[in-house]
C-alpha cells in the first residue's frame, strides 16, 4: 500500500521526492477519476444534443466592457491559496506529512506573490479587452460546455458530502477532536460524497429548465464512473474501507489471493500488526488477520453498473429512467458489499444497520420512486407534446 505518493515514486520508481507526501492516495485517485467521468459526461451531451433531446439556452452577455473587479478579487484569492500551499510544499519539504494540504503550513511570501501575479495579469487581460463602446450579444450555451463548471462544482460537493458523512459515521472520535478530524485527509464515506454531489449537480442544472432530467441522466454513467474510480484510492492507500477478516483459504485457483484477502501493508490509518525492519516513517503496519478487499470488489461492481447504465442511455426513450436506474444499482451494490465490510453500526428498532446500508436503502427507494413518477415529468410531456403536433 501507498499512503501517499512519496512511497508509490519511491518504491515503484526509486524517485526520493519529499514534498509527495503531501499528495495523498486516495486524493489523488479520487481527482483522477473525474477525468474520465468528465470525458464521459461531455461524450454523453453532445450525444443528446445530436438526438435533439438537449438544447441550448440562450445567454446575453456585454462585450468590451472591460475589467471586471470580482474576478479580480477571485484570482487573487485562488493565487493566494495556490501560492501558499504550492511554493510550500518546495520550502518545507522537510516537515511536510500526508495532512499538509489541510494544515496551516505553507509560504505566505508565496501566498502573495502569486495572488498578485494572477490579480495584476487578471487585470492587463480584461483592460486589453475594453472597447469605447461595449455591446451586448446573444449567444447560444449548449449543456456540454459547462462540463468542467460542472465537475468542479461535483467535485467540491461531493467531497464535502464524503467528509460529513464521514464525520456522522464516526462522531466519537470528531467530538475527541473536531478539528483535527475536520480536516484530516481521512474519515471519508463515499456513498455520501455520492449522493451530496448528485444533489449538488441535480440544482446546478436548473438553469437548463425541463431538459434538466434529461441531463441527469447523461450525468449518472459518469457519477458511477468517478465513484468505482475512486475506490482504487482507497485500495492503493489501505483507508480502512476494507472488509471482514477472511482467514479461508483462497478457494479460486484462477483468482489472485490478492483479490481475495489481503492484510493492506503500510496501510494510511497505521493499523495492524508492526512490520519490523521498516523504513516507511510510521506507516509500518499491516492487519494482522487477511481481510476481504471491498474496494476492488466496488470497483468491479461499480464499471459493470457503467456499462448497464450507457447500454440504458442507447435504448430508454423515457427521461429520468436511467437516474433511476443509476440509484437503484447503487443502492443494491452498496447494500450487499456491506455484508462483508467492517463499518459502524446503529441501534435502530431493534435492527443494527451501518450508515452506508441506511443510504443504500433510502437510494434504491428513491430510484423506484423516481422510475414510477418519470412518465409524468416535465421533460417527457414535452416530448409528447412535439410528437403529436
Amino acid at each position: 500500500m501507498y499512503p501517499n505518493l512519496y512511497y508509490l515514486f519511491k518504491d515503484l520508481f526509486g524517485i526520493n521526492l519529499p514534498f509527495l507526501k503531501a499528495i495523498g492516495s486516495i486524493g489523488f485517485f479520487m481527482a483522477l477519476g473525474f477525468i474520465p467521468g468528465a470525458w464521459l459526461w461531455n461524450h454523453e451531451l453532445k450525444h443528446k444534443e445530436k438526438k435533439g433531446e438537449l438544447t441550448y439556452i440562450i445567454k446575453t452577455i456585454t462585450v468590451g466592457k472591460g475589467i471586471n473587479a470580482g474576478l479580480i478579487i477571485l484570482h487573487f484569492i485562488l493565487g493566494f491559496i495556490a501560492g501558499f500551499k504550492l511554493i510550500g510544499l518546495v520550502m518545507h519539504q522537510s516537515t511536510i506529512t500526508n495532512n499538509y494540504l489541510f494544515s496551516l503550513q505553507g509560504s505566505y511570501a508565496g501566498a502573495f506573490i502569486c495572488a498578485i501575479i494572477w490579480s495584476v495579469f487578471t487585470f492587463y487581460e480584461g483592460h486589453k479587452t475594453k472597447q469605447e463602446q461595449p455591446y451586448t450579444a446573444i449567444t447560444h450555451v449548449y449543456p456540454h460546455e459547462y462540463v468542467m463548471r460542472g465537475v468542479i462544482v461535483s467535485a467540491i460537493a461531493g467531497i464535502i458530502g464524503a467528509k460529513i458523512f464521514g464525520v456522522l459515521e464516526n462522531w466519537k472520535a470528531f467530538v475527541e477532536d473536531p478539528i483535527g478530524n475536520l480536516f484530516s485527509s481521512e474519515g471519508f464515506a463515499f456513498l455520501g460524497g455520492f449522493i451530496v454531489g448528485t444533489f449538488a449537480m441535480w440544482f446546478y442544472h436548473y438553469k437548463f429548465s425541463v431538459q434538466r432530467m434529461r441531463m441527469a441522466d447523461a450525468l449518472a454513467p459518469s457519477l458511477m464512473l468517478c465513484y468505482a474510480l475512486g475506490r482504487i484510492g482507497c485500495q492503493v492507500a489501505g483507508d480502512g474501507d476494507w472488509g471482514i477478516n477472511n482467514p479461508k483459504p483462497n478457494p479460486f485457483s484462477w483468482l489472485p489471493d490478492w483479490l481475495w484477502s489481503y492484510d493492506y501493508p503500510h496501510n494510511v490509518l497505521r493499523k495492524g500488526i508492526y512490520m519490523q525492519n521498516c523504513a516507511w516513517d510510521d506507516y509500518c503496519y499491516k492487519l494482522a488477520v487477511p481481510v476481504y478487499p471491498t474496494p476492488l470488489y466496488e470497483l468491479i461492481l461499480g464499471l459493470i453498473i457503467v456499462l448497464i447504465l450507457l447500454f440504458a442511455l442507447r435504448r430508454e426513450k423515457v427521461a429520468g429512467h436511467v437516474s433511476a436506474y443509476c440509484l437503484m444499482l447503487m443502492g443494491i451494490e452498496r447494500f450487499f458489499i456491506e455484508k462483508i465490510r467492517v463499518d459502524v453500526r446503529y441501534n435502530f428498532l431493534g435492527l443494527h444497520p451501518t450508515q452506508a446500508e441506511i443510504l443504500s436503502v433510502f437510494c434504491f427507494c428513491c430510484g423506484v420512486f423516481l422510475h414510477c413518477i418519470a412518465p409524468g415529468l416535465n421533460a417527457n410531456k414535452l416530448n409528447s407534446q412535439k410528437s403529436n403536433l
